[in-house]
This record gives structure tokens, C-alpha cells and sequence, in this order.
């Protein structure tokens, strides 16, 4: 495929925008334990800047804006979980991105875990995590972890869900 002649586009944050809307990514919710002493609430949010970043030793990282709601909880946490939500899961996606409501309490099926990060049931896998280091990047702060737990759906065919061009989609099982 060619792309077609163009040219050439000063990146400005809309342009930025706009280029990234052609790239499709997985769709995690991560959730953090908060500071009940703090007054930091547990929460969690929708995430696609979610990526592996090494094997050995096994890392993890995320994004998330030092203005979003959720940034006191992770910026407080030891511990945060990893969601990889299923291609059936948009509405689960949609609750941890609003704004301006208790997330957890709004989806409901989740217990505690290790260090109080709350686990949500009924994804298709979950990771549990150590922070072990936060990045100041621009406007985000980029979160390394360490996978210490996990487990997954039992269903090798379930497809993960992802996002592409501002909607969120299902893969083709194989």
C-alpha cells in the first residue's frame, strides 16, 4: 500500500492527534488501591497506553495525565492491577473513562486484593504489579511495573477488545 503524496505537516498536538487515531491498541483497565488515610480513594481507569517492556526482568508500563482524576491513587500506589478487557467488554471500557463518577462502585463486580488494589471480575486477563519507578513525560507521567500475579480466561479463543479511530472494536477470532 502507497501512501498517498502529501506534504509535509508541522506535528501540532491536533495533528498528533489525528495520526494516532490510525493506530489501534488493546484496551486495559488499570486500577489502583488508593490512600484511604490520605483521603485518596481506590479507582481505576481505561488505558490503552498499556505495553510490555522487557522480559528480563519482566516490565510493564502505562501512561496516564498527572490532571487526570485517577493520578493521586496510582501516584500513591505500590501496587496497581492490569485488566485486558474482551472484545464484549465495551461498556466496561466506557465506565472506568467517565468522568465525575465513583468507577468502581459503577461497575461493581470486583473484591480486593493484594495492598487493597481492587481486581475486577470477569475480564479476559488480569495483572498484578509492582510500581517500581514513574517517568515525568510532558503532561503524563509514564508508570513501570513488575507483574507479580496474574491469571487469565480459560477461553484461548477470546479476542481482547481495542480501540481504533475513536470506537472501540472486537478482533475476528481466528
Amino acid at each position: 500500500m502507497t501512501l498517498p503524496v502529501m506534504g509535509s505537516s508541522v506535528v501540532d498536538s491536533e495533528l498528533f492527534r489525528r495520526l494516532l487515531r490510525r493506530h489501534a491498541a488493546a484496551v486495559v483497565v488499570i486500577t489502583a488501591p488508593g490512600l484511604v488515610a490520605a483521603g485518596v480513594p481506590p479507582t481505576g481507569f481505561t488505558a490503552t497506553s498499556f505495553t510490555s517492556v522487557s522480559l528480563d526482568p519482566p516490565l510493564v508500563s502505562f501512561n496516564l495525565a498527572r490532571a487526570a482524576s485517577a493520578w493521586p491513587a496510582v501516584d500513591a500506589a505500590a501496587v496497581v492491577a492490569v485488566h485486558v478487557l474482551g472484545r464484549g467488554q465495551e461498556r466496561v471500557a466506557r465506565t472506568f473513562a467517565a468522568r465525575g463518577i465513583d468507577r468502581l462502585a459503577a461497575y461493581g463486580q470486583w473484591r480486593a486484593g493484594p495492598e487493597g488494589v481492587p481486581l475486577l471480575e470477569g475480564v479476559l486477563a488480569r495483572v498484578v504489579c509492582r510500581v517500581v519507578d514513574r517517568v515525568a513525560a510532558g503532561d503524563h507521567t509514564i508508570v513501570l511495573a513488575s507483574p507479580e500475579r496474574g491469571d487469565h480466561h480459560v477461553d484461548e479463543s477470546e479476542t481482547p477488545l481495542v480501540y481504533h479511530a475513536g470506537r472501540y472494536a472486537g478482533l475476528n477470532g481466528s
